[in-house]
């Protein structure tokens, strides 16, 4: 219980099950949209994002690149959370991290570079591989290479879809999604250490996430019944 009660001040602090939106886009028989993408013999389907979700991730991706352009330097990256809603609690499913600085001395993170014009990578919600959506659309929609199914995203599948490999992929419930852009002098879920860097908000969210969702997705940092926490 404590976990818990833990996990929920923290989302109240930061409006978390107010605030969050969907992460997909859905049609009008209540299926996910889709899309497709690529060109020629590398077209393939992926799941659709919702609006609420890209403007979220927009707008909070703009603060990040005002004050890298600023040179202020004063935000670590975006925190995002995925989950599902019970009564007015965001239950999380996965928790991770986009940071402002990427490799190099003080380059933009690729995942961050043209983000209002490019969607591909999209501060890891893009469509292509290696990406949250793309990686999980391989799991979940037909069309693509065995190849690029992996384990990871094929729990992540199992978890929220109701059957793979599906043109029209269903739901068990509403999947949200939220995000900030994180100042490492805001205080983190653990209030008595104070203010908290990026990387070590990721750290402990994952770490009271996964002793009070069984359903959460990450692997490392995670701990399963046992006590021990497992790597990706």
């Amino acid at each position: 219980m404590r976990a818990k009660n833990i996990w929920n001040a923290f989302c109240v602090r930061f409006s978390i099950a107010k605030e969050c939106v969907p992460l997909f886009e859905f049609t009008v028989n209540g299926t996910v949209a889709t899309k497709t993408i690529g060109k020629a013999a590398s077209t393939r389907s992926v799941l659709a994002r919702s609006a609420e979700m890209e403007a979220m991730i927009l707008r909070e991706a703009g603060k990040l690149l005002e004050d890298w352009e600023s040179k202020r330097h004063k935000l670590d990256g975006l925190i995002y959370c995925m989950g599902w809603k019970q009564q007015d609690h965001f239950i999380p499913l996965y928790i991770g991290k986009a940071e402002t600085f990427g490799k190099g001395d003080g380059n933009l993170s690729a995942n961050l570079q043209n983000i209002h014009s490019d969607r591909s990578k999209f501060a890891r919600w893009g469509h292509n591989y290696a990406y949250h959506i793309g990686d999980l659309s391989a799991c979940v929609l037909p069309g693509h290479s065995p190849d690029k199914a992996t384990r990871k995203y094929s729990q992540w599948a199992q978890t929220m879809f109701v059957a793979a490999n599906c043109s029209e992929p269903v739901l068990k419930e509403q999947v949200y999604f939220w995000c900030k852009a994180w100042n490492p002098a805001h205080v983190g879920i653990w209030e008595e250490l104070g203010p908290t860097s990026l990387a070590f908000l990721e750290y402990l969210l994952i770490g009271v996430a996964g002793r009070m969702s069984p359903n959460l997705l990450n692997r490392e940092g995670n701990e399963r019944p046992g006590g021990r926490s497992q790597v990706a």
